[in-house]
């Protein structure tokens, strides 16, 4: 190479090193914005080392893998399940804090129980009878379906179960209201008073009216969203009632004693209604159990008499 070119190549080289280090100070100049962020940006409080550390593991792992398969159950199990408003009105009748997202998931993950209960018991017959490939799959498809109507199932079981206690503690509820009331309590003070002295679930129902009526909503409001809230008829009347006295300036003792024995007199056409169906329902094993041995007892004796006498 000749010395021209190499003296070039060298001039190159250094206009280009002149370039980088001019544009590396431009960059590094300080400007006004640069000179005012500090007190135009709010400054952190605390440390960047005192954060939680990232999640390491297995399960946030499994979490990402496992969210879109839930999410898409929980789809699947809106579509064929109850809606969103009733679910939700059933959850807090029944008292539970869960939300209807969480729900679905339980159902979700009841499911893939039942799938996998199915699925086992499928292999199981597979292999010991050798069944039908169409009967098994049929049997995990029957399997999964149930799994994830069982939630369903024990939430309307709970949704009862809840009711019956809430009618039993009414009339004790409410003589104990009239109490407070007729010694000179208002009705707030009543409420009061027997939400301190009572445990139970309209106890606990009373504490969130009470709750309402403190945060500035009327007592008459306040009791519809107990209604509202329980679903029970018989409490329905009851808030009713007690709106209605207070509204009007009515006696409320006499409309609470009056209400109470109502709701006992429910509980006993309730109890009429419930024997008289047990008691065709016990007709059953008389008829088809115990007279059939009844008449054989009585018919037995006479029929072998007949044969020996022949």
């Amino acid at each position: 190479m000749s010395p021209v070119v190499q003296g070039a190549f060298a001039g190159l080289l250094a206009a280009c090193g002149v370039l980088v280090v001019v544009a590396r100070l431009r960059a590094r100049r300080i400007t006004l914005d640069h000179r005012l962020a500090p007190y135009l940006r709010p400054r952190r409080t605390g440390s960047s080392l005192l954060g939680a550390p990232p999640a390491r593991g297995p399960v946030p792992v499994l979490e990402r893998l496992v969210a879109p398969v839930l999410t898409d159950g929980v789809r699947l199990v809106s579509r064929i399940g109850a809606p969103t408003a009733e679910l939700a009105r059933r959850l807090v009748r029944a008292g539970r804090t869960e939300t209807v997202e969480q729900f679905r998931v339980g159902q979700v993950v009841a499911g893939a129980l039942g799938l996998a209960a199915g699925l086992a018991i499928a292999l199981v017959l597979a292999a010991t009878r050798s069944s039908a490939t169409i009967a098994l799959l049929v049997l995990v498809g029957t399997c999964g379906f149930v799994g994830v109507l069982v939630p369903d199932w024990l939430l309307g079981r709970q949704v009862k179960a809840r009711e019956s206690r809430i009618i039993a503690e009414l009339p004790t509820i409410a003589e104990l209201l009239a109490l407070a009331v007729g010694a000179g309590e208002g009705a707030l003070g009543a409420l009061e008073r027997v939400t301190r002295s009572t445990h139970g679930e309209l106890s606990v129902e009373l504490e969130r009216t009470l709750a309402d009526a403190r945060a500035g909503m009327p007592v008459t409001q306040a009791l519809d969203r107990l209604a509202d809230r329980t679903g029970v008829p018989a409490l329905s009347r009851f808030a009713e009632g007690v709106a209605v006295a207070v509204e009007r300036g009515a006696p409320l003792a006499d409309v609470l004693r009056a209400q109470a024995q109502d709701v006992r007199e429910e509980g006993r056409r309730v109890l009429m209604e419930t024997g008289g169906r047990k008691e065709v329902l016990m007709m059953i094993p008389v008829v088809f159990l115990i007279l059939p041995v009844t008449v054989a007892f009585a018919v037995f004796p006479s029929a072998v008499l007949l044969r020996v006498g022949l």
